[in-house]
């Protein structure tokens, strides 16, 4: 049965202008039916196009207007001839192949196929209503998935369409499906999959971003209108009138089965279809936006690849190729332990698929394991995700071995990145696989790299120099200009080797190509509070400053300084999701004053998520200060050194367990403690403080706890000499000497201001 195609346009429904029937012209010798046959007679084997073009302009109207009509009248007819044949086959009336209806699919599909005229729409939704409502049952089932695949990607193309009545059409449409979903399935899982994977197929079809004025692109007309479409599909309260307008009974929603009162239609659950749709279509229209500046700015096309693995996360097979995209994009910026965590990911999601039915060594320990290392892999798989494997996408591709693979190139790009304990990890989960299928081949290389990755772990932690695997900056932007930017801060984490001024400079680079030339980019040198209305406008500014990760154990309200030997602590514990800086003021506005006038302001970041996380910088949700006081500073500066000396003297350093501390390491901090160059320090202290007129502004806790901190400062300074003295060669005795004479300098020069310390020492 063929349908004429025709050419919908927004106006009245037609490429053509109706014609009056009393329309004649001087000029017009013939009917159209005598035209038709002259040009026949006289153009024998020449083309239809050629003919027309030979017809007099209105007989060509009129022509336009017959096909019209007879187009129209036959795509009536055919949905006639549906709507009879789906009602004698729902009552066995006549046979027909019911294991999939292809007799009535594949006429649905010739006429979704092709443009029909605004007529044809609005008897098409009542007869497709009847149709899933008669046959939603074998229409929905698996084996029809290519039909409801087709079906699905028509109705969202339609609801691209100027036409609002069409868009409404779609909408309802598309609420039929959903219907029949919960009708037959209790649930929307499976045909959120299909609609997902078939907007992902629509993307590639329209129009995506067009080009403005000021030579900026933005997005098309036809993704506003999908988007408004995928809108008023979850939106309860316009969804009566519209099945009214529709010529559909209100109940056409219901999803009552026979035998049962209950509905099971759920708008809720509508709703999560909707965002699921709305946020692929955002991720899709995001990345196209970004066209060129793909190339130029990896921080934006890494979180572009990540929105679209995170819109996709229900459909196994898109989200594990956008995570494989990220991953790439990862290994050409060089940031190892990014693209490390996209192979984890990938190797989450099939390790989830697999626990889910119980078709893999692993269990769902295994994949807490797999968590700890990359907290970011996927919680969207769940079971019900994979049971709605469709035709082409789905868990059947998701094998053991597979995940083995992505677990050996996690565990690759982990080693460059010399995140060693994260190797370790990794690999405890690819034995298991081994063990089981008796590959004693693998398993011996798989204990042998374990056996180099201990070592490489020996060797960090036994580092006098503390192992820095990352540095982290924090960035401000402010400016309208930069869009959905301007006043969000971010934590950066780039590798050990980028100094600050790298990172401005990086940045300056990127932000530089963006603006116009109505626009500046200004960078905030200092870590400063910033208020964004005393900004001027025009102006885009970044605020760059160096931040410290926070380990899980630290006391935040501590006045102590940190110190960088502290992160070697801490070796095992890689992954961060706090940061920390301080930021030194007086009450007078400077930045920098007298030990008595030096107030600290430490800001502590939380991020969302943690690092090494699958993208480069992750937004900050979380901003807290706390100021300490002069005093503060003072005690918390001489209670750092106390514990750098102290911590050298009583931590292990060998795996045989030598109780010993480093004599380099030891050397280097008693000369910056005792030293008389460096006496300044805690020297100053005591005249800042305990001298004059100062120290009548100290409340008696303040100068006890000071005096106490200088106490056990000297104490552990005079133990760290003694254990320095059973350590050292011939060839280290005048640097001992020196040591010692500049303790008893020290000693004596700080019983000026505490007489009791020579008792006590």
């Amino acid at each position: 049965m063929i349908i004429c195609c025709l050419q919908v346009m927004p106006e009245n429904g037609y490429l053509w202008q109706r014609l009056s029937p009393q329309i004649s012209s001087p000029s017009q010798p013939y009917s159209l039916r005598e035209a038709l046959a002259q040009a026949h007679s006289s153009r024998m084997g020449a083309s239809s196009r050629a003919m027309r073009e030979s017809l007099h302009p209105i007989l060509r109207q009129k022509l336009e207007l017959w096909e019209e009509n007879l187009s129209a009248s036959v795509s009536l007819q055919v949905l006639e001839i549906v709507e009879k044949f789906s009602e004698a086959a729902s009552i066995h009336s006549i046979a027909t192949d019911y294991l999939k209806l292809d007799c009535i699919t594949a006429i649905v599909m010739a006429c979704l196929s092709r443009n029909q005229p605004v007529a044809f729409w609005k008897a098409f939704l009542p007869v497709f209503n009847n149709l899933f409502n008669r046959h939603g049952g074998t229409l929905m089932v698996r084996e029809n998935d290519r039909f409801l695949k087709q079906v699905a990607f028509y109705l969202l193309r339609l609801a691209v369409f100027r036409n609002e009545s069409i868009r409404r059409r779609a909408v309802i449409g598309l609420q039929i499906l959903i219907r029949n979903s919960f009708y037959n399935f209790q649930s929307t899982a499976r045909l959120r999959v299909m609609l997902t994977i078939t907007l992902s197929e629509l993307m590639s079809d329209i129009q995506v971003t067009q080009m403005r004025s000021d030579g900026c692109m933005e997005e098309s007309g036809e993704i506003g209108r999908l988007r408004k479409s995928l809108v008023e599909l979850a939106q309860e309260n316009i969804a009566h009138d519209r099945l009214r307008e529709c010529s559909i009974s209100i109940s056409a929603l219901d999803a009552v089965t026979e035998g049962s009162r209950e509905n099971r239609w759920r708008w809720g659950e509508v709703r999560e279809v909707s965002m699921a749709l709305l946020r692929a279509l955002d991720a899709g229209t995001e990345h196209a936006l970004l066209g060129p500046m793909l190339g130029v700015d990896k921080y934006a096309a890494a979180e572009s690849y990540h929105s679209l693995a995170w819109a996709y996360a229900h459909v196994p097979d898109l989200h594990i190729m956008w995570l494989l995209h990220l991953c790439d994009a990862h290994q050409e910026m060089q940031s190892w332990a990014e693209a490390a965590q996209c192979a984890v990911a990938v190797a989450g999601v099939i390790m989830q698929a697999l626990v889910g039915r119980s078709d893999a060594v692993w269990g769902k320990e295994h994949v807490d394991a797999l968590k700890k290392i990359c907290p970011m892999v996927s919680d969207l798989l769940t079971s019900d995700s994979l049971a709605a494997e469709v035709e082409g996408y789905g868990a059947s591709k998701l094998t053991v071995d597979s995940a083995v693979k992505y677990l050996q190139l996690a565990n690759k790009l982990f080693s460059q990145a010399e995140l060693f304990h994260f190797c370790a990890g990794i690999l405890e989960l690819i034995i298991p696989v081994y063990k089981s299928r008796y590959a004693y081949g693998q398993l011996a290389k798989c204990h042998t790299s374990l056996t180099g990755i201990y070592e490489a772990i020996l060797d960090q932690e036994s580092s006098p120099i503390p192992f820095i695997d990352a540095t982290y900056y924090r960035v401000g932007f402010y400016g309208e200009c930069l869009g959905k930017l301007n006043k969000k801060e971010y934590v950066y984490r780039e590798a050990r080797d980028v100094r600050l001024g790298d990172i401005m400079e990086k940045l300056s680079h990127i932000y530089e190509s963006k603006l116009d030339g109505d626009h500046t980019l200004h960078i905030i040198p200092d870590s400063r509070h910033v208020n964004a209305d005393e900004l001027q406008p025009g102006v885009c500014y970044l605020q760059i400053t160096s931040v410290d990760p926070v380990m899980e154990d630290e006391d935040l309200e501590s006045r102590k300084e940190r110190v960088a030997s502290h992160l070697s602590a801490s070796i095992r514990a890689r992954v961060f999701d706090h940061f920390l800086f301080d930021t030194p003021f007086t009450k007078n506005g400077k930045t920098q004053g007298g030990l008595e006038d030096q107030w600290k302001r430490r800001t502590v970041l939380e991020t969302e998520g943690s690092f090494p996380a699958l993208v480069n910088r992750l937004l900050v949700v979380k901003s807290q200060s706390r100021e300490f006081s002069p005093i503060e500073n003072a005690i918390g500066m001489i209670e750092t050194r106390t514990a750098a000396l102290r911590n050298e003297l009583e931590e292990p350093r060998s795996s045989e367990g030598d109780q010993l501390p480093r004599l380099q390491s030891l050397q280097r901090i008693l000369q910056g403690s005792v030293a008389v160059q460096v006496n300044s320090g805690v020297l100053g202290v005591c005249t800042a403080f305990l001298s004059g007129e100062p120290a009548t502004r100290l409340r008696s806790q303040e100068l006890q706890q000071l005096i106490a901190a200088l106490l056990e400062f000297m104490a552990v300074c005079k133990r760290a000499i003694r254990v320095h003295s059973r350590l050292i060669g011939e060839e280290d005795q005048d640097f001992h000497s020196q040591l010692v004479n500049g303790f008893q300098s020290l000693t004596a020069e700080l019983s000026h201001y505490i007489p009791a310390i020579l008792s006590e020492l």
